[in-house]
């Protein structure tokens, strides 16, 4: 659901898909072709956040802004299951993985990976192309071939997964007893 507050509304692009039960909050600008999944909370109650075209924010996930500042998520970046995201910007291709925090005012570099359950600290910069591990974030290697394949196909499969969600919509079932009987 989109929300306005305090004088803040969502605007979101083309094609784009916003789950019923996200929570997108204020001034948040989401771009075309975006998924915006189920329990996500997107809080543009006191900052910015923008998000480029293309990104998918699975379910669980939570993007806030600091006050007065801009949360930017650029173009097909992919954010995990119940990842926290805070940060300053999250470059073009980036992928948060499921259940990663990456707290106030950090920077992701375009095509950088952090793992699932990593945690990016205040004013981190992950440099373009690293996978980062732990917490705290470290460097455990450069990306390879392997990933920009397997993230070029996955990032399409939101993309695609957010279109037949518009097309198809959800279809509510009404449960009458035990085991639906």
């Amino acid at each position: 659901m989109l929300y306005r507050f305090d004088n803040r509304q969502p605007v979101t692009g083309k094609h784009t898909y916003v789950s019923n039960s996200a929570e997108v909050i204020g001034d948040v600008i989401i771009g075309d072709n975006c998924y915006i999944g189920h329990g996500a909370i997107l809080r543009g109650d006191y900052g910015r956040i923008v998000i480029g075209n293309g990104t998918a924010v699975e379910e669980g996930a939570i993007i806030h802004a600091k006050f007065d500042d801009v949360c930017t998520i650029g173009n097909k970046v992919t954010i995990g299951h119940g990842a926290i995201v805070h940060a300053k910007i999250v470059h073009d291709m980036a992928v948060i993985g499921m259940g990663a925090v990456v707290s106030i005012s950090s920077e992701i570099g375009a095509w950088a990976i952090v793992a699932e359950g990593c945690v990016v600290k205040m004013n981190q910069v992950i440099k373009p192309g690293a996978v980062v591990v732990g917490n705290p974030a470290h460097i455990a290697r450069d990306i390879n071939d392997k990933d920009i394949a397997f993230w070029e196909h996955a990032k399409q499969v939101y993309v695609d997964l957010a279109k037949k969600y518009l097309e198809l919509g959800l279809e509510p079932l009404i449960q009458t007893g035990v085991n639906g009987k």
